[in-house]
C-alpha cells in the first residue's frame, strides 16, 4: 500500500552516547516518525552530475529532526531509503560541530607525482588505471579538499585511512592515534616517502599471450588464468603493496589531521574517536561500493558506533567497464541508503 498521508509512529532514540560507549544506561527522547509529503522534490545529489548521477526518486517525504543537540551549529541534512515507506526519506539533523569528524576512507596518493605509480604495463591499484586514477584525483581537487577546508577547525577532527600499518615513514609524516610527530618529523617523513617510492620497479609481467584451455570447461580456465582484476605480484611486482601509500596530493593535509590505519582494525579508532568525544562523522572517500563500506573505517563499523552520514558527493565508486564514475557511484549510494543517512557537501552548514 504506497503512503499518501502523514504517518506516525513513536520510535525510542539513543540521543546520549551508548551503552558500549560509557556503560551507562542511554538516555532516550519520544521520537515522532511523521512522514510528510514533499511535492515537486528536485532530483538529489545534483551538484556535481559529473561525479555523481542525481537521483530522481519522485516518492519524497521529511521527517522531524533526528539529531538534535543542544548548542548544534552544524546543520546536516540527511535523506535515506524506505521500501516500506515506498519512498525517500529527508531528516534535518543539528548536530555540535566540536562533536562531528569528518572521515575520508582510502585517498590514496598515487599517480600523483609524490612517486607511488600505477605499474605497467598491466598493474593495477586504487581505480586500477592511470585514466581512472586521474579522474578520481580531479574528484579530490574539485570536490574533497575544498570540502575538508571549509570545515577543518570548525570540526573537532579532520582523519583519513589508509592500507597497511603505521610504518616507519608514515609514522613521521603524519598524526596518528598515538602521536604527533613535529614539523622537522614531517619534513624528513616526506624524504624518505620519496627516496623510497622512486627505488621500486613499478614494472610487471603483460597479459598472457597464450592460455591452456580444457576442452569441456573452457570459460571456466580462461577466467583462472585471466581474471579482470589481479594486483597480484605478477602485474605489480613483488613489494608494490609493501610500500608506504601517501595520502594523496590533491589533499591538503594539516598538521592537526589523523591517519587511522587499516591493518590496526577498527577497535583504536573507535576508541580514539570516542576519547576525543566524537558522536557524529562525516564519511566521504574512495570506493563508496568496497572501502567505505566494508574497511576498518568503513560505515559497516562506524555506524555501530556513532550518528554516521555518508557524504555522496564526497565519494566515487568503483567503475570497471565505464569512462565515469557519477552511474556506478549513485548506485553504491543508493544501496547503502537502505541503512545509513545520506547528505550531500552543500547541505552541511554552518550556523
Amino acid at each position: 500500500m504506497r503512503i499518501r498521508q502523514p504517518v506516525f509512529i513513536v520510535l525510542f532514540l539513543v540521543l546520549a552516547a551508548s551503552p558500549s560507549q560509557t556503560g551507562e544506561k542511554p538516555v532516550v527522547r519520544t521520537y515522532e516518525n511523521k512522514l510528510t509529503l514533499i511535492a515537486d522534490a528536485g532530483p538529489l545529489l545534483a551538484d556535481y552530475p559529473e561525479y555523481v548521477e542525481p537521483v530522481r526518486n519522485k516518492e519524497r517525504f521529511e521527517s522531524p529532526a533526528l539529531v538534535d543537540d543542544p548548542q548544534a551549529d552544524l546543520h546536516v541534512r540527511a535523506w535515506r531509503f524506505s521500501y516500506n515507506a515506498r519512498a525517500i526519506i529527508e531528516v534535518p539533523n543539528h548536530l555540535r560541530a566540536d562533536q562531528t569528524a569528518i572521515i575520508v576512507v582510502h585517498p590514496w596518493g598515487i599517480d600523483d607525482g609524490q612517486g607511488w605509480k600505477t605499474p605497467q604495463p598491466a598493474g593495477v591499484a586504487f581505480a586500477c588505471t592511470p585514466e581512472k586514477n586521474r579522474l578520481t584525483l580531479q574528484h579530490m581537487t574539485k570536490v574533497v579538499n575544498p570540502f575538508l577546508k571549509s570545515l577543518r577547525g570548525k570540526v573537532a577532527l579532520v582523519a583519513y585511512s589508509l592500507p597497511g600499518p603505521e610504518d616507519p615513514i608514515r609514522k613521521k609524516m603524519y598524526r596518528s592515534v598515538r602521536r604527533q610527530p613535529e614539523k622537522t618529523e614531517r619534513l624528513q617523513g616526506a624524504v624518505e616517502l620519496a627516496a623510497k617510492l622512486k627505488s621500486f620497479s613499478y614494472k610487471g609481467k603483460p597479459v598472457p599471450e597464450r592460455l591452456t584451455l580444457s576442452k569441456d570447461r573452457p570459460v571456466v580456465d580462461y577466467f583462472k588464468q585471466f581474471p579482470g582484476l589481479d594486483p597480484g605480484p605478477a602485474y605489480n611486482n613483488t613489494g608494490f603493496w609493501d610500500l608506504p601509500i601517501p595520502v594523496a596530493k590533491p589533499i591538503e593535509v594539516a598538521a592537526s589531521d589523523v591517519v587511522f590505519y587499516d591493518a590496526e582494525g577498527y577497535a583504536p579508532i573507535k576508541a580514539f574517536l570516542t576519547k576525543q568525544g566524537i558522536r557524529h562523522i562525516l564519511l566521504a572517500g574512495y570506493a563508496t561500493d568496497m572501502c567505505v563500506c566494508s574497511t576498518a573505517a568503513g560505515y559497516k563499523n562506524l555506524s555501530k558506533d556513532f550518528n554516521t552520514f555518508l557524504v555522496g558527493d564526497a565519494t566515487q565508486a568503483t567503475f570497471p567497464a565505464c569512462d565515469t564514475a557519477r552511474f556506478a557511484t549513485t548506485a553504491a549510494i543508493s544501496f547503502a541508503a537502505l541503512d545509513l543517512f545520506i547528505t550531500q557537501v552543500s547541505w552541511i552548514k554552518l550556523r
